[in-house]
C-alpha cells in the first residue's frame, strides 16, 4: 500500500466521497471496522465525515472520537426518507470522505415496514456502495453463497466488496478468498481472529465513550491500527470516490432568531449522552443559546436558564450521584416550577420522576421509576395527545424507544403523546411547561418544535 492516498481538490457539497460499512447480521463486526476505518482515515489526513444508520446514540460517540466531527444519525423513518440525503449532506459538509456504518444486517428494517429505514434503504438514497462485514469465523466456502445472495438480492443495492472479519490462518483466508474468486466481489480486507477490542457492553449496548473517554481513546486506536494493516485502505478510498454526485441539497436548520436570545440549559456528561447533533442546532438557529451542564457535576443550571433539555441516557446507572446532587435537583424543580419550557426525553423524564430505584430525583412528575427486565425497543407512531411546548395537539411524530425501565404510572393526567404500536396507549407527562416522555424523537423531521420551544422561552 501507498503511504496515503492522495487528495484530491474539495469535492463538490453534493459529491462527497462515501462509502457503507454493512453486514449480514448483527455481531458480524461492523461497529469495529467501520470505526476503525473512520480512525485510519483520519490518520491519513483526511477529514472524515461520520454517519450511522438508525437511532442509536451510542455508536456515534466512538465515530466522534475517530474522527474528530459530531456523529450523525441518518434514519428514514424518524427523518423521513425525503430528509436522509440532505442530513447527510448537511453533515458531511467540507469533509475528504464520509463513511456510513449501517445497522442489525443490510436487509433489517422497521418491523412491518419492508426496507424502510434498513442499511439497503440508506445505501439507495445515498446511491453509496456497499462494503459488506462478513463473520467468516465458522465457514470457508459458504462464505460465496452468502456473500452472492446478499449482492444479488436487490439489484439497486451495490455490495461492492467485503471485509472478511475473524478469520482464523492464513489457510483458511486462502479458502475463502478462493470461494469468493467466483462471486465477482471483492475482497477489500482481511481481519484475523483476535482478542476482542476493549469495548464493554451493558443493559441497552456498548458502554458510551463520555463514561469511558481514556479506555475508548485506547480501543478506537486498536480499531484504527487493525483495520489499517488489514485491509486496503486505498481501494476503500477509490471506491468512495466513485460514489459520484447526489441531486439532493444539504439541510439547512431554519432561521427564527427574532428577539432576545433565551438560555437553554441541554443536560451532558456521563450520565445525558443520547442526543442528536441537529437538536442544538435547530435551537440556536431559533434563536436561543445553548449552553451544556452536567447534572452529576453542577449544582446550578447555567445562568440565566430559561428553558431545559434532557436527553437520554443511563441516569440509573447513576442514580445515587444525581440523588446526591440536592442543590441541581432543587434547582431543576423550581425551573420547572416556574411554568419555564422543559423537554425530558427517556433518561430526561427518569430525571424528573419522585424517585429512580429509590433514590429521590427531582420530584417535577408525580411518578416513581425502576428498573426491570424488560426491554422496551422499536419505532413509534405517535400523536400528541396535550397542547404542549414542543407541539400542539395533534401534532403526529414518529419516534423511537429504548430502555429497560418502567414509570408509574405510565401517563399523566395531560398525556404527551398517544402511540398505537405495540398496543394502543397513551404515555408520557404534559405540566405547566413541562413535556416529559419515553419516545425519542428527531427534531429535524419537525423544526417547528425548536422554533416552538424557544418562543416559549422567550415568554415564559
Amino acid at each position: 500500500m501507498s503511504p496515503s492516498p492522495s487528495s484530491p481538490s474539495p469535492p463538490s457539497p453534493s459529491a462527497v466521497p462515501r462509502l457503507v460499512v454493512a453486514a449480514p447480521s448483527s455481531g458480524s463486526g461492523k461497529t469495529t471496522v467501520a470505526t476503525g476505518l473512520m480512525a485510519a482515515l483520519a490518520a491519513r489526513g483526511l477529514s472524515v465525515s461520520p454517519h450511522k444508520v438508525g437511532p442509536d446514540y451510542i455508536d456515534p460517540g466512538y465515530h466522534a472520537l475517530a474522527t474528530g466531527r459530531a456523529g450523525r444519525n441518518l434514519d428514514a423513518y424518524l427523518c423521513g426518507p425525503e430528509l436522509v440525503a440532505p442530513l447527510f449532506l448537511h453533515g458531511a459538509r467540507g469533509c475528504d470522505i464520509a463513511v456510513v456504518e449501517g445497522v442489525m444486517g443490510l436487509y433489517d428494517g422497521a418491523a412491518g415496514e419492508g426496507e424502510l429505514a434498513s442499511t439497503a434503504h440508506v445505501a439507495k438514497l445515498l446511491r453509496a456502495p456497499v462494503v459488506l462485514v462478513v463473520d467468516a469465523s465458522s465457514q470457508s466456502r459458504s462464505v460465496a453463497a452468502l456473500v452472492h445472495g446478499f449482492a444479488s438480492w436487490d439489484p439497486e443495492v451495490r455490495v461492492a466488496g467485503v471485509i472478511l472479519n475473524k478469520v482464523g490462518s492464513n489457510r483458511h483466508e486462502e479458502l475463502l478468498r478462493e470461494a469468493l474468486d467466483s462471486s465477482g466481489v471483492p475482497v477489500f480486507g482481511v481481519l484475523r481472529r483476535v482478542p476482542q477490542v476493549d469495548t464493554p457492553s451493558r443493559h441497552l449496548g456498548l458502554v458510551p465513550v463520555a463514561e469511558r473517554r481514556a479506555q475508548a481513546v485506547e480501543a478506537v486506536d486498536a480499531m484504527a491500527a487493525q483495520v489499517a494493516a488489514g485491509c486496503d485502505l486505498d481501494a476503500l478510498v477509490a471506491l468512495a470516490r466513485g460514489a459520484g454526485a447526489l441531486a439532493d441539497t444539504a439541510w439547512e436548520a431554519p432561521v427564527h432568531a427574532v428577539g432576545e436570545r433565551p438560555v437553554v440549559a441541554v443536560a451532558g456528561g456521563p450520565a445525558f449522552t443520547f442526543s442528536y447533533a441537529e437538536h442544538s442546532e435547530l435551537l440556536t438557529a431559533a434563536g436561543a443559546e445553548v449552553v451544556t451542564f452536567d447534572p452529576l457535576r453542577d449544582e446550578r443550571l447555567p445562568e440565566g436558564t430559561r428553558g431545559l433539555v434532557i436527553g437520554g441516557g443511563f441516569p440509573e446507572v447513576y442514580a445515587a450521584e444525581l440523588s446526591a446532587n440536592e442543590p441541581l435537583r432543587r434547582a431543576v424543580a423550581g425551573l420547572a416550577l416556574s411554568g419555564a419550557p422543559v423537554a425530558a426525553e427517556c433518561a430526561g423524564l427518569l430525571y424528573l420522576c419522585r424517585e429512580l430505584d429509590g433514590q429521590p430525583m427531582c420530584g417535577v412528575l408525580d411518578a416513581t421509576a425502576r428498573m426491570s427486565e424488560r426491554l422496551t425497543l422499536g419505532y413509534r407512531n405517535a400523536v400528541a395527545v396535550s397542547d404542549s411546548v414542543l407541539a400542539p395537539a395533534g401534532t403526529r411524530m414518529r419516534g423511537h424507544e429504548f430502555h429497560r425501565t418502567v414509570v408509574e404510572p405510565g401517563a399523566g393526567a395531560a398525556a404527551a403523546w398517544g402511540v398505537r404500536a405495540p398496543h394502543k396507549r397513551v404515555e408520557g407527562f404534559v405540566q405547566q411547561g413541562v413535556h416529559a416522555s419515553y419516545l425519542h424523537t428527531h427534531w429535524a423531521a419537525e423544526p417547528g418544535v425548536a422554533r416552538r420551544f424557544v418562543e416559549r422561552c422567550r415568554t415564559s
